[in-house]
């Protein structure tokens, strides 16, 4: 249980750094302009996202050869993990910046 919790402390700490020093985008549109685009390298969906919708988003990042993580909370949760005073169901990184949050979400990257 402590192990999940200390986890959930530590995306919330690489989110925070992106915020300040990455790229990103909030919010369902502009996550889909950036997968057709070809410029996210990060998906993150909130758990309430709607099935239909987060198929989608996740259709769209298999094309586009992009990595999705379902944050564990759900999209208030998410926003306020943002810095942000609104919802968002869900948010595309571009450039992680001071970040490591591409190489720790990375399912390649984990041995265990």
């Amino acid at each position: 249980m402590a192990k999940k919790k200390k986890s959930a402390d530590n995306l919330g700490a690489r989110l925070t750094l992106v915020m300040k020093s990455g790229k990103y985008s909030l919010g369902y549109k502009t996550t889909i302009k950036t997968l057709r685009s070809g410029k996210c390298k990060l998906v993150l969906i909130a758990s309430n996202t709607p099935p239909l919708r987060r198929s989608e988003l996740e259709y769209y990042a298999m094309l586009a050869k992009c990595n999705v993580h379902h944050y564990p909370g759900n999209n208030v949760d998410l926003g306020t993990a943002c810095g942000k005073y609104f919802r968002c169901s869900a948010m595309s990184i571009t450039d992680q910046g001071d970040s490591d949050i591409i190489r720790a979400l990375d399912p390649a990257n984990q041995e265990s």
